[in-house]
């Protein structure tokens, strides 16, 4: 008798085991990714913006420290007197003004000046921020005499800030007031002693006169910012006032 082999045998089901799916965990698996995501995102953008702040403040005290907040207006103006027949300039007079707005510049200055006796007159109890130093071919003063006006509408207070104007005047030697600029001794060397009257930093008996034709240079450095240079040369010929431009 035919006997039919379609009958399945115990070796021959293939028994398979699927898991499906459903779409409520999918939709748990991709929040979870976005939520992930998300956090990954804001961590890195935090991270950016507060390094892009830190680098901005970083620049902007670079740009304090390198940039000058003092600036030269109009004219600078030598002045001559006579030391025993010698004709020579004893100071340099110009104008500053405050090249950054909101940054104000301590101008406290640590001589006036009243064209009594001898000029100029130490300060007492000035704490000078400001220092200005002197330089020609033949000598350095780093630390040289100064004084100063503020001209025009100000606050009264030694701050140079926005809009106001300051006139420095740079003491190289003693001013005899009461002897007119064209007659002998009215000026004189600096002797370093400022009770006397005149100055305690300025050229002395072994310096070198500022003359005719003399080139040089002036630095004012501020307590914070770049140094203002003024470089100027005194005219071949010498008179009581001089237009250095």
């Amino acid at each position: 008798m035919y006997r039919s082999n379609l009958a399945p045998t115990v070796d021959s089901v293939v028994t398979r085991k699927d898991k499906g799916i459903t779409g409520l965990e999918t939709a748990i698996v991709l929040i979870a990714f976005v939520v992930v995501a998300s956090v990954f995102a804001f961590t890195i953008l935090s991270a950016c913006v507060f390094s892009s702040e830190a680098n901005k403040q970083t620049i902007h005290a670079g740009l304090r420290e390198t940039r000058t907040r003092l600036a030269q207006q109009g004219s600078a103006f030598a002045f001559a007197g006579h030391t025993a027949s010698t004709q020579a300039v004893y100071k340099i007079v110009f104008i500053v003004s405050n090249s950054l707005a909101g940054e104000p510049v301590d101008l406290t200055a640590p001589y006036t000046a009243d064209d009594s006796g001898t000029d100029p007159d130490v300060a007492p109890g000035a704490s000078t921020a400001t220092i200005i130093s002197y330089a020609d071919e033949n000598q350095r003063m780093t630390d040289v005499a100064w004084s100063q006006t503020f001209i025009g509408a100000n606050n009264g207070d030694d701050l140079l800030e926005d809009g106001e104007e300051a006139e420095i005047t740079v003491w190289l030697m003693d001013r005899a007031t009461a002897t007119a600029a064209e007659n002998s001794s009215s000026i004189g060397y600096t002797d370093g002693n400022s009770g006397n009257g005149g100055s305690a930093s300025g050229l002395t008996s072994t310096d070198t006169l500022v003359v005719k034709s003399t080139r040089f240079v002036l630095e004012l450095t501020p307590q914070l910012g770049a140094p203002l240079t003024v470089q100027r040369a005194i005219p071949p010929g010498l008179r009581n006032v001089m237009n250095l431009n």
